[in-house]
């Protein structure tokens, strides 16, 4: 997702620090027990969608891709058009009678939504009407990126709406979060801050998604299931899982290790000609091969 200028503020002391901690595409000592764990990937896995894969479709477009691809769980967005029935409005934007209607969709369609991508900017105000969106839709968590002088007051909006911080990261110049020391930081002292581990945009800062993975072991609440062709060029879109770089065999290996036990949603960043629906089915194909193998 690239909708990030309101959360982008002036950090560059802090980033100077961040940054001592050299990140590499070399793989360290993972200090995830070895042992057996007692997850069962295909049960304990709430796989899904992010519906930005579908933001060249409104919202109830998207939904019916996601039902014609055989999958349950999605993760919307305020960003994304509502439709034509809600004057183009972004979800965002909507009334809690709105949001109440997108609900309703979604239950029609059989799926469920228990996590949202949310934006704010830099005033607390715009952070509650976020969680005021996310409460009426009624998800666990909130995935996003908060702004480096808000944990405090974001944390407390967690804790006070009983909804979980997921903190994403885009890549370096984007966003603060590429560097994980960034995110264990941010985690220190806010009970209500875990981590959306997104595995496509980790490599496009140089990061191995698999180290960055094991150094977050434990606060990991979901991933975004994302491929790159390379390290270290944010120009590159994204590609289908499996025709990467990602080691997405170790990565999975690692979360059941880590116990994890949480929601796993396929996001594209390119559309496709014709559209993702193929190759979300075709990522999805992929994901319940490398589950299914899972030792």
């Amino acid at each position: 997702m690239k909708k990030l200028s309101a959360l982008l503020l002036p950090a560059c002391l802090f980033l100077a620090a961040c940054n001592n901690t050299s990140e590499t595409a070399v793989t360290t000592d993972s200090t995830t027990s070895s042992a057996s764990s007692g997850i069962d990937a295909s049960k304990d896995w709430k796989f899904g969608v992010a519906l930005w894969t579908f933001h060249d479709a409104n919202f109830p477009q998207a939904l019916d891709k996601v039902d014609s691809a055989g999958l349950v769980y999605i993760e919307p967005n305020t960003f994304h058009s509502a439709g034509p029935d809600f004057k183009d409005s972004v979800i965002g934007k909507l009334s809690v009678a709105g949001i109440n209607k997108l609900k309703l969709l979604i239950e029609q369609k059989g799926l469920k939504a228990e996590s949202l991508y949310i934006v704010g900017d830099s005033t607390i105000n715009s952070w509650k009407k976020q969680f005021d969106l996310a409460k009426v839709l009624g998800v666990e968590f909130v995935t996003t990126e908060p702004p480096l002088d808000m944990w405090d007051s974001i944390d407390s909006l967690a804790g006070a709406y009983g909804i979980k911080v997921a903190i994403h990261e885009h890549w370096k110049g984007v966003s603060h979060y590429w560097n994980t020391d960034t995110t264990l930081m941010a985690l220190k002292d806010h009970p209500n801050f875990y981590v959306c581990a997104d595995l496509g945009h980790w490599p496009k800062s140089g990061v191995n998604p698999l180290d960055a993975v094991k150094k977050l072991s434990g606060h990991i609440l979901a991933v975004h299931f994302k491929d790159i062709a390379t390290y270290n060029d944010p120009s590159l879109k994204d590609v289908v899982t499996g025709k990467g770089i990602v080691d997405f065999p170790a990565i999975l290996t690692e979360l059941k290790k880590q116990n994890f036990k949480g929601h796993i949603y396929i996001e594209r960043d390119s559309i496709e000609t014709g559209g993702n629906l193929h190759s979300v089915i075709e990522e999805k194909n992929y994901y319940d091969d490398v589950v299914s193998k899972l030792q």
